[in-house]
């Protein structure tokens, strides 16, 4: 019995050539990344538990599956989704919201709307909107008639899962503001303890979507007055990287700011300025994309 549990779990051979490039393209074409030539050790690690699920023996067979199987595709793109994200993440761009920008929205209160619409584009787990709604909450008073709405979106249904949940190891705790941390996040206690989640007040102004973000310009999630999007652009090809940027920028708010990495740059899109480190605006004038 021992044996045949272990030989169960033994990982099936590398991806043939073949294999791997149909699974390459098909990743591609659902995520917009490209996996390297020499990523194959990465994709076995990643699908050995599909083949097993299926009872398949091999990449070939696998690749075949895939291509028909339009279910078995979205569970692959998300076995090869790489999640990586924190709290605060550039923090001098928050640095600069709170110091610079919100202070001139309330200063400009009788002129531009109190209700601030904000988007985290690829958001993995959720650090990110939820990041945006404490800094939103915290320097846009609901006493002075503001109202905040964060949606976060990603192509991945399992980390929206855990972005919902809204809970974290305690350990990520220290990437919060003491501030922050004390207003609102809860420390769990019992069989919660050793986890941090986010208290009521920021779970009612975020919400998410499933959403893939080189479709976002045909189907636009709506106007925001902030979008952010880290690190994910240098995942893309140019071609996939220009048509995601056509998609975030269509649904900015003619005054509205987008935030990016900044390993990442405009791949080419006129019509915006920078205002900050990697913080753009419409250039004045200019167009929708």
């Amino acid at each position: 019995m021992k044996a045949a549990g272990l030989a169960s779990l033994a990982q099936p051979p590398l991806p043939e050539p073949a294999a791997l490039s149909r699974l390459r393209e098909c990743f591609y074409a659902e995520a917009g990344v490209r996996l390297g030539e020499g990523k194959a050790e990465f994709v076995r690690w990643r699908l050995s538990a599909r083949l097993r699920a299926l009872g398949l023996e091999s990449f070939m067979d696998y690749a075949a599956r895939v291509t028909m199987d339009t279910a078995e595709r979205k569970k692959m793109v998300e076995a090869l989704l790489v999640h990586e994200t924190c709290f605060f993440r550039e923090p001098a761009q928050f640095t600069w919201l709170e110091r610079e920008l919100f202070p001139r929205w309330r200063q400009d209160s009788r002129r531009r709307s109190r209700h601030v619409r904000a988007w985290s584009a690829a958001c993995s787990t959720g650090q990110e909107p939820y990041t945006l709604a404490m800094v939103l909450l915290a320097n846009l008073p609901a006493e002075e008639g503001w109202s905040v709405e964060v949606l976060g979106t990603d192509l991945s249904g399992d980390a929206l899962s855990r972005a919902e949940a809204a809970m974290w190891p305690l350990e990520k705790a220290s990437e919060i503001p003491t501030a922050y941390l004390h207003r609102f996040m809860l420390r769990g206690t019992g069989p919660a303890e050793g986890w941090i989640r986010a208290g009521p007040q920021l779970r009612s102004v975020v919400r998410f979507q499933t959403l893939n973000l080189l479709r976002a310009e045909d189907t636009a999630p709506g106007t925001f007055d902030l979008v952010l999007c880290r690190n994910v652009l240098i995942y893309f090809d140019a071609a996939s990287s220009a048509r995601a940027m056509r998609g975030l920028v269509r649904n900015l708010a003619p005054e509205g700011l987008l935030l990016l990495g900044h390993a990442e740059g405009l791949h080419g899109l006129r019509g915006l300025r920078g205002v900050h480190s990697s913080i753009y605006t419409r250039a004045p004038e200019a167009p929708a994309p």
